[in-house]
């Protein structure tokens, strides 16, 4: 979606944690390419994104921007631990950039903040995953007992019914976020689950973004497979945006054979995709 912003990551790979991590994307991405999602490692070229400069020296990444971090692996990983502090050096430095971090490790949070944190910065938003009840129940008490300006929930993969009223009646929490899961071995979703979510949301005046339906998706007792390209079309279809967002609301299109965006990683869905994964 056009509002994901920019993505830094600053290490790579990672270790599953939680039965979220059944069908991740980043290790089905790298066993594409023959590589092994469980290496971890310092993205040395990319590391110092937020610092890079254009040949005008102005920073790369502009005043005001959101960048998403660790996206292909987790913020709060053990083994990062030697490069986080390096990490928050360069945050601390880009006050003007919001920067986005999502963990499944809510219990080391606290133990990895920089010393400076106390209340929380300004420009950083620190975010928990929530696949199903169970793990929402367990992160989101953490999160909530952390001092942070910007708080969030992610239930992605959306794998299981999720009800946070008792977390959003707390007000701490400013967004929530929901997709579905792709990928081989996908877990299907149900339109309940999102309606459910999405009310609990209107309850209490948080913004929610169901952002995908995922492969599979269930409404009304009846199964849909949805392609990739249209999971985003098809969650704004569904009217589950608080607030609405307008109907003209910008879908990035996707290559031209089943519009997977530059190119086909192999969504299982259109025949160059079979063709691709076949070669």
């Amino acid at each position: 979606m056009s509002d994901i912003g920019t993505m830094w990551n600053p290490w790579h790979g990672c270790r599953k944690y939680s039965e979220g991590c059944d069908n991740c994307y980043m290790f089905y991405q790298d066993e594409q390419r023959d590589k092994d999602g469980s290496i971890i490692y310092k993205v040395k070229t990319n590391f110092n994104l937020p610092l890079k400069k254009d040949r005008q020296g102005n920073f790369k990444i502009k005043s005001g921007d959101q960048v998403r971090v660790c996206m292909t692996s987790d913020f709060f990983l053990e083994e990062a631990d030697a490069w986080r502090d390096e990490v928050w050096d360069m945050i601390r430095v880009r006050s003007d950039v919001h920067f986005w971090l999502l963990t499944k490790r809510a219990g080391r949070i606290k133990e990895c903040l920089p010393w400076d944190w106390l209340n929380g910065w300004d420009n950083v938003s620190i975010n928990v995953t929530a696949e199903n009840q169970e793990r929402a129940d367990e992160r989101i008490p953490i999160l909530l007992s952390i001092p942070a300006k910007h708080k969030g929930v992610m239930v992605a993969p959306f794998i299981g019914k999720v009800s946070i009223e008792k977390y959003l009646s707390a007000g701490q929490i400013e967004t929530v976020l929901a997709d579905g899961e792709n990928y081989e071995g996908a877990r299907p979703l149900h339109y309940e689950w999102v309606k459910l979510l999405y009310k609990q949301c209107v309850r209490y005046g948080v913004p929610f973004r169901f952002f995908g339906t995922g492969d599979v998706f269930i409404k009304d007792g009846k199964e849909y497979h949805i392609c990739k390209a249209y999971q985003g079309v098809q969650a704004l279809r569904s009217g589950l945006q608080y607030p609405k967002i307008a109907d003209n609301y910008p879908v990035q299109k996707r290559c031209a054979n089943c519009s997977r965006k530059n190119n086909c990683n192999g969504c299982n869905w259109c025949e160059e995709c079979l063709a691709i994964r076949k070669n």
